[in-house]
Parts: structure tokens; C-alpha cells; sequence
């Protein structure tokens, strides 16, 4: 047997992560990436001179904050405890709407496939549109004020969620509903017996979850007229009185890192 040359070696005796097709499909994406980059950038209207002094403009208003007016706190308060309550309730309400457009939108739960269609399309529905159109809707049924904050945060939070545990009720045991279903069980007690129990901990943990997304959102509801401590920012802005600005912007991101914190506790408690 020859040993004295050996093959310098190719594909497949050298180890690649990619073989060369794979390799060949990752760089035409990576192309239709940048194309599309370039393309979007063509086509936007962008004054690019205005990045010049953008970091001195940003360095101009960050000197027009400071010092923060903290006189100005007591009158954030209750508008921030606003944005609260708008998150919290917002989050109940999609919570119990949610929760039977999952068991609609879930193949192993729903009757039929037009209660499937008609579960998926509100929940599709729900998730593509932003909270400030569904808040711009309320407000036009509403009025302005915390209801329409509410009802928006519900609508935009009710996709997200109802996806989430559709999603983990179509990967419950069926090793345990059919043992239920063996008893002579009703449909309903098969639901509320078999499946709701193994997907509580996602429910619970979505929940949490979204809320702590919705505190966030709800800071800028008040911009359309939804309520909340964005009303008093949207005002302040306009009057150009940054040092209560600043003050606004300190409180809402301690209240966005206290709901971080109670969100990441409550959820490693539940799992």
C-alpha cells in the first residue's frame, strides 16, 4: 500500500460545518440580505448630513435635562401609578380572553377547522397591529383617557398569548387524555381535567411575562390620549421643559426595572 503521498484532502475528508451546498445557500441569503439593505436605504429618504452633529445635538439635550426638576415628582406620580393599573388591567382582561382562542386555535382542542380559522385569524389579527393603532381605535371609541389604554393593551397582548399556549396545549401527553377520555369523560372535563393542568405553568409564566412587556408599553399610550404618565411626557416635550423630562424618563425606568424583577422572580418560582 502507497502511504508515502497523501491526498491533501477534500470535502467530505476534511470536517466543515457546512457542506457546500449549505455553504452556497448561506451566502445567497446573506446577498438577498445586504440587496435588500441597499435597496431600503435607496429608497428612504435619509439626510445623512444630519449624522454629523447628531452626537452633538444629543449632547446638547442631554445638558438641557440635567439637572432633573425633582420638584416636578409629585405631579408624575399618580399618572405613573396610571400606567400601572392600565398594564395590569390590560394583562387581566387579554388573560381571559386569551385563554379560550388558545383552546380554539389549537389543533388537538378545537372542534372543527372553522373554529380553528376563526381562533388563528383573531389571534393573527390581535398581533399584527401595534398598540398605539389599537390604542388610536379605543380612544375613537372610547375617548380619551385609561379606558382606551386598557382595552388597547388587551388587544395587542391577547395574540401574543393566546399563540404562546396554543402552542404549548397542542404539545400536552395525549397519554393522558386519552386515559381520561377512557372514563367516559365529557369533552369539557377532558379539557379542564387532562390539558388544562399541564399547560397552567405556561399560562401562568405568559402571563407574567406580557405584563412586564405591557408595563412598557403602556408609557406611551398617553401620547395618543390612552392615559398613563405619557400624556405629562408628550406635554413636556412639546413645551420643551426637558429637566421634567428627565424626571419622567428616571421614573419610568425604575418602574420598568421593579417590574423586570418581580416578572423574572414570579416565573422562576413557577418553573
Amino acid at each position: 500500500m502507497n502511504t508515502g503521498a497523501q491526498s491533501s484532502g477534500s470535502y467530505p475528508d476534511i470536517w466543515r460545518r457546512f457542506s457546500p451546498a449549505e455553504s452556497v445557500v448561506r451566502t445567497l441569503w446573506l446577498m438577498l440580505i445586504v440587496f435588500t439593505a441597499i435597496w431600503s436605504l435607496r429608497n428612504l429618504d435619509i439626510t445623512w448630513e444630519y449624522f454629523l452633529d447628531a452626537h452633538i445635538q444629543a449632547g446638547d439635550l442631554l445638558t438641557r435635562m440635567f439637572p432633573p426638576d425633582w420638584g416636578h415628582t409629585g405631579q408624575i406620580l399618580d399618572p405613573l401609578l396610571e400606567t400601572i393599573h392600565i398594564a395590569t388591567l390590560g394583562t387581566i382582561v387579554s388573560f381571559a380572553i386569551a385563554i379560550p382562542l388558545a383552546f380554539l386555535s389549537a389543533r388537538n382542542t378545537t372542534p372543527n377547522w372553522l373554529t380553528w380559522f376563526i381562533g388563528r385569524f383573531f389571534l393573527v389579527s390581535s398581533r399584527s397591529i401595534n398598540t398605539i393603532v389599537w390604542a388610536l381605535v379605543f380612544v375613537a371609541i372610547f375617548g380619551p383617557g385609561a379606558m382606551a389604554g386598557i382595552w388597547a393593551i388587551a388587544f395587542r397582548s391577547i395574540g401574543f398569548m393566546g399563540k404562546l399556549i396554543a402552542e404549548a396545549i397542542e404539545e400536552v401527553d395525549e397519554g393522558t387524555i386519552e386515559a381520561i377520555e377512557a372514563t367516559g369523560a365529557s369533552r369539557l372535563k377532558v379539557l379542564l381535567i387532562g390539558v388544562l393542568p399541564q399547560v397552567m405553568p405556561v399560562i401562568y409564566g405568559t402571563t407574567i411575562y406580557r405584563w412586564d412587556i405591557n408595563i412598557r408599553e403602556s408609557t406611551v399610550l398617553g401620547f395618543v390620549g390612552a392615559g398613563g404618565i405619557g400624556i405629562e411626557l408628550y406635554s413636556s416635550i412639546n413645551l420643551f421643559r426637558w429637566p421634567e423630562v428627565a424626571v419622567m424618563l428616571i421614573a419610568v425606568l425604575l418602574v420598568v426595572i421593579v417590574s423586570e424583577f418581580v416578572s423574572a422572580t414570579a416565573r422562576q418560582k413557577i418553573t
